[in-house]
């Protein structure tokens, strides 16, 4: 029977963990912990390693090292300049990683009921114990349910108009080319959640999930794989997120909303917080 990333009784398995992270990668995750313990000491509750670090999919040179620390407390505007530093730190000193986001989150959000199917989800099933004590003993196992699909990126439509003003915003070839990739990935993950009750599994992997979304939606699936390109491959023409923000999202956004219903309207975030990571 096919794995498709769930255990035998139909729950997620954790994907990742350090003993899958190759060789070039190990130096760059120990001076990570031991960077992150050094720049938030008691501040911290727990840190862990997401994306293909601990995968074993790294590409020397083409990946980035991507971090989720847990705070004690809400974060501050200082614990997120902290945050840039440690991450400015890292990627220059390191050149077969290709930049570092670092995600703070308080211990109590990623406890919360209202995060119990996004960050929770994410925390549990998605993330590497880095340092501290893990998080997922205490979050419950999780399924690939339409609840789970509704909850982790049933928000698109509400992002859309943010992407645009990006768009409008950008100038440069360096802007475009981060949009592109940062939009492809969101709309390849996004279209992987749309069909992955009906699926029955989880994948990381951006071109898997493009082919997997075609499956139940042939008509887009040239759009799809397209976008799972450019998210490993970003490119520089402004009219490749245009035509995300056009078409491809809006459609996307529609016929999520139509299968799954609309995310949980969260809380404003407090001084300091960030976006939630997928």
């Amino acid at each position: 029977m096919e794995h498709r990333g769930l255990d035998a009784y139909g729950y997620f398995e954790r994907e990742g963990s350090l003993g899958q992270v190759q060789g070039e990668f190990r130096a760059v995750v120990a001076a990570a912990r031991e960077r992150t313990g050094e720049a938030y000491g008691r501040r911290l509750h727990s840190a862990y390693l997401y994306g293909s670090v601990p995968r074993g999919t790294a590409l020397p040179g083409r990946s980035g090292l991507d971090l989720l620390l847990v705070l004690h407390h809400p974060p501050s505007p200082d614990d997120r300049d902290t945050a840039e530093v440690l991450a400015r730190s890292i990627d220059a000193d390191f050149e077969q990683i290709d930049g570092v986001v670092v995600r703070l989150h308080d211990k109590d959000t990623v406890l919360s009921e209202e995060e119990r199917f996004d960050l929770g989800w994410f925390l549990a099933c998605r993330c590497t114990p880095l340092l501290g004590a893990d998080l997922a003993e205490h979050l419950p196992r999780y399924r690939p349910d339409s609840l789970l699909a509704r909850e982790t990126n049933g928000d698109l439509a509400a992002l859309l108009p943010t992407w645009r003003t990006s768009l409008r915003e950008a100038s440069t070839p360096a802007e475009h080319r981060r949009l592109s990739r940062l939009l492809a990935r969101h709309l390849v993950r996004t279209g992987f959640t749309l069909v992955m009750p009906r699926w029955g599994g989880w994948t990381s992997d951006l071109t898997e999930s493009a082919e997997i979304f075609g499956i139940y939606y042939p008509e887009r699936a040239a759009q799809m794989r397209a976008a799972a390109a450019v998210a490993l491959d970003p490119v520089e023409d402004p009219a490749v997120p245009r035509g995300y923000v056009e078409d491809l999202g809006p459609w996307l956004a529609d016929e999520y909303t139509a299968r799954h219903g609309t995310k949980t309207r969260r809380r404003p975030p407090g001084p300091g917080a960030t976006s939630s990571a997928r």
